[in-house]
């Protein structure tokens, strides 16, 4: 996800018209704020929308918000304000509210919240998010940030989010502030609780343990009311899997089961103000139906249903499609060019006329994490040879590798059933190619800000003690700025490593093929001499399937604090794949240590 940037706006006089900040931007200048708060009645936490009381009905996602209100949802989130405006204002015309989401960096992605120069930023956008909106008659609730806790174990975090949580409240007293954290375990509980006492409301995000949460939350010591703030079916990672890995996807109409069970389980929680069903739209993760509600041209899926039940008390008057039993005839792995016949049982609640959709594509060598972008895998044309309703014919791709089958119900009424199958050609697997780089090829210098091979996300060991300014304007060895990185531990090891793709260790395709370099150059020096670093090219090993293609090192090179050229020589070398392109490790040193690089890049 993206953070947006916020530009505060003036009222500005423009020709000698006086634009007043309502003409300029609707949705920024209401004073008609509907004050929102969280109180108890009769033993329950509640929240009231002056003063009547509010339950959440509510989902995540980019669906149709028209179909949200007709349904009986009366409320949706939004995981970052870049478009804020435009949803309060569709949900104003709607009828409905939002729980606004303000993104807050992650320090899987890059974040560090020791470094005051990020924290400060953070906060100034989400300053500058509040004051805009913070009248807004549709506004629920501020929601910062969204799984950004990592383990629960970094007290920066935090307070961080502690500090926020206040200066909202102190800007916008009308309207509670909540926090979203990825599942319950003791430490997140725990910390959340000591740490974040501005924090009024805690949000959960859980998927097959959703039906259990409010229990597990209270038993770790919960007090705080909270919004299940994400939940569906179980995600990858709690699903049985292939013999080579791959997560087994539950039917559309198996899905809907578990949007049931866990509304009805958590609601009964007297510190629960309802939630957020996950997703109310479609979405490539894992696969091209694993969370969503709706499908691209909008068709409803059972979970939509269930929903609708729940909300409104009573069933739509016309339901999604039912399946069961997609199975392939004999071993879902097949050789190179096999014909294997898929069969399904599907049925509609009122008899309409069914039709099914076959599709075939790849399997992602890897999948995202913590709802990150994935690509959308490609589709195999022309490999389903004959279908119906009930059954299909695929013939295999020669080349091997993992690959899926889909099939999409529909009723021709607006409602439709998805289920797939994970199969698999037998054979090697040869990885992608990496893509073939100009030489010479710039991994880290002044004028090669924009357009980087390699990102500097690949961060190690302990972490909490790095600093790393790439706009150092300490003494660089060409131009303005050079790279400033700091270890503050006596003791321990860190490190980081500059990545293709950004935050990936071997599990996905990417990297340059570097044939033809002869070295790595690059410029170092210490803050008074004699630190001790080693700098890599390369750094994962076989054991990956997208591992770098050599793995070489300058070890324990002792810094002056004059600016001297360094060379790893690469002669000899298979580039082929160098995933990461550069690296530093450092070991404490009993002090801090200090140093900066300048002017990284291959050469023939």
């Amino acid at each position: 996800m993206t953070m947006a940037r916020f530009l505060h706006v003036p009222c500005v006089a423009l020709l000698g018209a006086a634009w007043t900040l309502s003409a300029l931007c609707p949705s920024c200048a209401r004073a008609d704020a509907v004050r929102v708060s969280v109180v108890q009645r009769n033993g329950r936490h509640v929240l009231e929308r002056n003063g009547t009381p509010f339950a959440i009905r509510g989902v995540g996602g980019d669906g149709s918000k028209e179909l949200l209100a007709r349904c009986g949802g009366n409320s949706f989130r939004t995981w970052g304000a870049e478009r804020l405006g435009e949803a309060l204002d569709e949900a104003q015309r709607l009828g409905l509210n939002v729980a606004a989401g303000i993104w807050l960096g992650h320090e899987r992605h890059g974040f560090r919240y020791t470094d005051p120069d990020q924290v400060a930023k953070q906060q100034d956008m989400v300053r500058d998010v509040v004051q805009r909106y913070r009248k807004h008659p549709a506004l629920l609730m501020w929601s910062l940030g969204n799984e950004m806790e990592g383990d629960g174990t970094n007290a920066a975090v935090w307070t961080a989010v502690n500090s926020l949580a206040g200066m909202v409240k102190r800007l916008d007293p009308e309207h509670p502030v909540m926090t979203v954290i990825a599942e319950v375990s003791a430490e997140k509980v725990l910390n959340l609780h000591r740490l974040c006492p501005e924090v009024d409301v805690v949000g959960i995000n859980s998927y097959a343990g959703a039906a259990t949460v409010a229990d597990r939350y209270v038993k770790a010591g919960g007090t705080k009311p909270f919004v299940l703030t994400e939940f569906g079916p179980p995600g990858t990672w709690e699903v049985e899997k292939t013999p080579w890995g791959r997560p087994i996807e539950p039917t559309s109409s198996e899905k809907a089961e578990w949007y049931r069970r866990a509304w009805r389980a958590v609601v009964a929680s007297p510190l629960c103000l309802g939630g957020y069903a996950f997703t109310w739209g479609h979405k490539q993760e894992a696969t091209a139906t694993w969370f969503g509600m709706l499908l691209p041209d909008g068709s409803r899926l059972a979970s939509v249903d269930v929903m609708t039940e729940i909300w409104s008390g009573k069933p739509p008057a016309n339901r999604a499609p039912h399946v069961s039993g997609l199975a392939v005839a004999g071993s879902p792995d097949v050789e190179p060019g096999s014909l294997v016949k898929a069969t399904i049982t599907a049925s509609d609640p009122e008899g309409d006329p069914l039709t099914a959709e076959w599709v075939l594509r790849e399997e992602p060598d890897a999948y995202g994490w913590g709802g990150d972008a994935e690509a959308v895998p490609r589709t195999i044309e022309g490999a389903v040879s004959r279908a119906s309703l009930t059954e299909a014919e695929i013939r295999m791709p020669k080349d091997p590798g993992d690959y899926r089958l889909f099939v999409y119900v529909r009723d021709g009424r607006g409602g439709a059933a998805t289920a797939n199958v994970p199969l698999r050609v037998k054979g090697e697997r040869r990885p992608e190619p990496s893509k073939r780089a100009s030489l010479p090829l710039v991994v880290y210098a002044e004028n090669e800000q924009t357009g980087r091979p390699y990102v500097p996300s690949g961060w190690m060991g302990k972490i909490t003690a790095m600093k790393l300014d790439p706009a150092s304007t300490a003494q660089p060895y060409a131009g303005k700025v050079c790279m400033r990185v700091e270890y503050s531990a006596p003791n321990e090891w860190a490190g980081v490593v500059w990545q293709h793709p950004e935050n990936d260790w071997g599990d996905r395709p990417g990297g340059w093929n570097l044939t033809g370099a002869s070295r790595l150059t690059f410029r170092a020096r210490g803050e008074r001499g004699g630190e001790t670093v080693t700098f890599h090219v390369g750094i994962i090993g076989p054991d990956k399937p997208f591992a770098d293609s050599s793995v070489t090192k300058l070890e324990g090179v002792r810094l002056t604090p004059e600016w001297r050229e360094y060379v790893i020589s690469l002669d000899g070398k298979d580039l082929s794949r160098i995933k990461t392109g550069f690296g530093w490790t450092v070991s404490g040193q009993g002090r801090p240590v200090v140093f900066y690089v300048d002017d990284v890049r291959f050469e023939r």
